[in-house]
């Protein structure tokens, strides 16, 4: 020690003595401690001094500070240096000179905290590459130890590739330059992705720098995303898009290629300045439309697989790469639109004819109704006028309903000729969807390929019936079910509906007939063409008041030409009193009549 080179021997010292373990010399105990303690260093509790490591094992390090005794420091201080070794010079916090058993206590981690704060910003300000020990995984990164402060490495911070293990740098001491500094909050963001970044941006110039269009170059597949495949040529990455990985259609391009896997690519165009590089993986291999048997023509049958779906249509790979269409409207023949997912479904096995080809577009057309006879063949044969026939009900407008006789074989059965009596506003009233219908043909329309169809031609007309009981003055028991502003809707017998206006639906005692009130109707008009009854319930009790009054007045004239004659003959005047006695008995009958209906 230098301290020891300044202290003189004492003067007169007998060694003789002190081998005999006499005290010889005139120096006092306390001057001899004086003269140990002066070559020491000097030094207080709370400060950070500079030692020399003189020993370390597995658990703790040995550090000398000049001081009568050395301190001891645990390894875990130093776990972001792992090189360390004896003879390293360290900062230590002195924490007591000497504790119980008189062991100086030191701490390296308390003197890297204390200086730690201006050493990160010294780095920041230099761009000084400094060490760090990732202790543990956090929410999106690491937490490294730099200087004894607690620093975030981000995940995209780690390494210029992406890192799908972040356990593997847990417990490793890696090189760091400070990126970020948040001086309020005292927070750190370190990166070990910018030491590497300047050395691969100057490689990657140079790659660049002897790309060629076309040019074939072996990588390694360093991501796979959902739209294409990153490929790393030494050092400068390009992409592959999921559409140049293969003729056919890609779902995923796991299905291709895995992780870490050499191919080569083909380089198919690149940008100078975003340095992005555009790469193939198909245009390897030839067209698959050049390997296409030459024979093939439309109106062959072929067999394929279904790759993808749409409402309009579908694909049908029927080798790899060479794709053909079938529209919906190939795939039935009937005339109902539907949606392509009612036929088939991805992954379905099909036979299908080709329509249209162009091999220099490199387009195909399909159809598979085409393997069905069209059923419109022979129509007038099969379905002719008159024959009776079982349908579906499809479709529903205001004026009728669509139904199919069989697939292909569409009709119309307008909403007039769905009953001989009931009055319908909405075909909803007569069926449903789905139901099956009794119908007839009753014209035939070979341009639009439809039929016009009856349901109640099936039975006989009614209203030949119905002309002869439903006649004009004749009166029926009928059933109001319907209130409208012009009048109302009237159940007759036999299923027949009949109409009365406000004005025939005034009672004998003023009121007005309301809904669900049963009443007798004279029939006032019948109209066998229209299919119409128009009724009066008030035209009954109005008629046989009219009659009464009828009645009267002719009895009156009568007796009154009586009167006239009783002058002239006893016999006409017997007569004519006879006359008379007849038209009272009639009157008498009609106000009976009426009384009885009060």
């Amino acid at each position: 020690m230098e301290n020891l080179k300044n202290i003189a021997p004492v003067e007169g010292f007998d060694w003789e003595a002190y081998e005999k373990g006499d005290v010889l010399t005139g120096v006092s105990h306390e001057e001899l401690e004086k003269a140990y303690d002066n070559t020491l260093n000097k030094v207080g509790n709370n400060e950070v001094v500079e030692g020399t490591v003189i020993g370390m094992n597995k658990r703790e390090v040995i550090v000398n500070i000049g001081y009568k005794s050395d301190g001891i420091i645990p390894m875990s201080e130093f776990r972001y240096n792992p090189e360390l070794a004896v003879g390293d010079k360290v900062e230590v916090f002195i924490e007591n000179q000497e504790d119980k058993k008189g062991q100086l206590i030191l701490s390296h981690k308390k003197a890297r905290a204390s200086k730690s704060w201006e050493r990160v910003n010294a780095a920041l300000e230099a761009q000084e590459v400094i060490k760090g020990f990732v202790k543990c995984r956090t929410k999106g990164g690491m937490i490294v130890d730099v200087f004894g402060i607690e620093a975030f490495l981000p995940g995209s911070q780690i390494d210029v590739k992406p890192i799908r293990d972040y356990d593997v740098f847990v417990g490793k001491t890696m090189e760091f330059k400070v990126v970020k500094i948040n001086q309020e909050y005292k927070n750190v963001v370190v990166s070990h992705k910018a030491l590497i970044e300047a050395e691969l941006e100057a490689q990657k110039k140079e790659i660049i720098s002897h790309l060629e269009k076309g040019q074939v170059l072996e990588g390694t597949v360093k991501n796979i995303t959902s739209y294409g495949v990153f490929i790393d040529l030494g050092g400068v990455d390009g992409l592959i898009h999921i559409t140049d990985l293969s003729w056919g259609r890609v779902s995923d391009p796991k299905e291709i290629v895995e992780l870490d896997q050499k191919i080569n690519v083909v380089i198919l165009d690149f940008d100078d300045e975003k340095k992005r590089i555009a790469l193939g993986l198909k245009q390897l291999t030839p067209h698959p439309w050049d390997a296409l048997d030459a024979n093939l023509a439309v109106g062959d049958k072929v067999k394929g697989k279904v790759v993808v779906m749409a409402d309009y249509g579908a694909f049908i790979e029927i080798a790899p790469g060479v794709e053909g269409l079938i529209h919906v409207s190939e795939m039935s023949w009937s005339q109902h639109l539907r949606s392509a997912q009612d036929f088939m479904a991805v992954g379905d096995e099909v036979e299908a004819v080709v329509l249209t080809l162009d091999r220099d577009e490199r387009k195909m057309s399909l159809g598979i109704k085409q393997l069905k006879a069209d059923p419109w063949e022979g129509i007038e044969t099969k379905y002719p006028v008159g024959s009776k026939h079982s349908a579906k009900v499809r479709n529903f407008t205001n004026f009728g309903i669509f139904v199919e006789i069989e697939e292909g074989v569409d009709g119309l059965i307008h909403v007039s000729d769905l009953s001989w009596t009931k009055k319908i506003k909405h075909p909803s009233e007569f069926t449903q969807i789905g139901a099956q219908l009794d119908v007839q043909v009753l014209e035939i329309d070979t341009d639009n390929r439809r039929l016009s169809l009856g349901h109640k031609q099936l039975e006989e007309n009614p209203w030949d019936v119905f002309e002869t009981i439903f006649k004009v003055d004749s009166i029926h028991e009928g059933t109001i079910i319907e209130m409208l502003d012009k009048g109302a809707v009237v159940s007759l017998p036999y299923g027949v509906e009949g109409f009365a206006t406000p004005k025939h639906l005034v009672k004998e005692d003023g009121s007005q007939a309301q809904a669900d009130e049963k009443l007798e109707f004279k029939v006032i008009e019948f109209n066998k063409d229209a299919k119409r009854i128009i009724l009066s319930h008030s035209r009954i009790f109005e008629d046989v008041a009219k009659a009464a009054e009828r009645a009267e007045k002719k009895a009156a004239a009568a007796a009154k030409k009586s009167a006239k004659k009783e002058d002239a003959a006893p016999v006409i005047e017997n007569k004519a009193a006879a006359t008379t006695l007849g038209d009272i008995d009639a009157l008498a009958a009609l106000k009976e009549q009426l009384e009885g209906k009060k």
